[in-house]
């Protein structure tokens, strides 16, 4: 996972099935080749909470080790330092450029692992979006209504990704729409792996949809590319309307921006205008829908997009 971020390589990815309660809790690795290795197994011994404080030149290590009967012991040493100011200097450029390589290695791995799942889709004619925002900007509300509303038209199946829960994958589940949920554990996005191992799952049928709802985050999900097709990021008018300009990397990612909750407008403080302009500044190209996923304004241009964008992946 990301290094820039405080992901670990190490989280606990879960993924579950809802259509057939089938939970598996494993480890992913991704060896230098980009094969991903997955193997399950229990801890009966960790290490926790790595604190590291320095003063005076004394760093302070403090390890938490949880025991098998529960049991929790904690202790702290110490370590002296004695680095002049160029030692420093010279000790961070290393570091920095330790941490370049690795995020660049990362993201070769996750690009060539999105690659070949996108050639998985195109050999199937699925059209995978992902759906990316901040926390409650309304994406699985916006799913929801997207599913119900299309279902006897467009087979749409999701792949569900949260940190923690399967609450929105049982949201999902009522519609009767396939629904697979990952669980990053520390993680703050999805990657390619993870969409790799639950279309395995999942299955989605050919000449479908297949929606992938990223964790809550405008930030990392930007930089992993998952083989999709477009990425949707979809804003609500209960942020700042400057969220575009604010988190431009995601918006200049995205193909498609939603703005949301639109039939909140007359109770908040929420210049559209300016929140379209923003959006066209850092993105020219984008395409904006404005929807209320309560009334349904607005969705039947979105829905026209998707049967379009369906249409031509199946033409492909």
């Amino acid at each position: 996972m990301c290094v820039t971020c405080g992901c670990s390589d190490d989280s606990q990815v879960t993924i579950t099935t809802l259509n057939n309660e089938k939970t598996s809790h494993s480890h992913t690795h991704t060896l230098a080749d980009g094969t991903v290795i997955t193997h399950t197994h229990q801890h009966e011994h960790s290490h926790s909470n790595h604190q590291i404080a320095l003063e005076n030149g004394i760093t302070n290590h403090s390890h938490t080790h949880t025991l098998a009967d529960g049991t929790v012991i904690t202790h702290t040493h110490q370590h002296e330092h004695s680095h002049s100011h160029q030692e420093n200097s010279e000790i961070h450029a290393r570091m920095h450029g330790t941490t370049i390589n690795l995020e660049q290695e990362i993201l070769s791995k996750n690009d060539r692992i999105a690659d070949e799942n996108r050639q998985w889709f195109q050999k199937r004619q699925i059209l995978a979006l992902n759906l990316v925002s901040s926390p409650g900007a309304g994406k699985t509300t916006l799913l929801t209504r997207t599913i119900n509303d299309l279902k006897s038209q467009l087979p749409i199946s999701v792949i569900e990704g949260d940190q923690e829960t399967v609450n929105d994958a049982q949201k999902i589940r009522q519609t009767g729409c396939q629904v697979v949920q990952i669980n990053t554990g520390t993680g703050c996005h999805l990657e390619a792996a993870m969409v790799r191992r639950g279309c395995l799952e999942l299955n989605p049928p050919s000449n479908s949809i297949l929606a992938i709802e990223n964790v809550g985050n405008l930030v990392c999900p930007a930089l992993f590319d998952l083989g999709e097709k477009a990425k949707v990021a979809i804003l609500s008018v209960t942020e700042g309307e400057d969220k575009p300009i604010k988190y431009p990397h995601m918006f200049r990612a995205s193909q498609v921006m939603i703005l949301t909750k639109i039939d909140l407008l007359p109770y908040v403080q929420f210049d559209v205008d300016r929140c379209l302009e923003y959006a066209r500044q850092v993105n020219p190209q984008i395409q904006i829908f404005q929807v209320s996923a309560t009334t349904g304004a607005g969705l039947n241009e979105w829905y026209e997009w998707l049967s379009r964008l369906i249409e031509a992946t199946a033409a492909s």
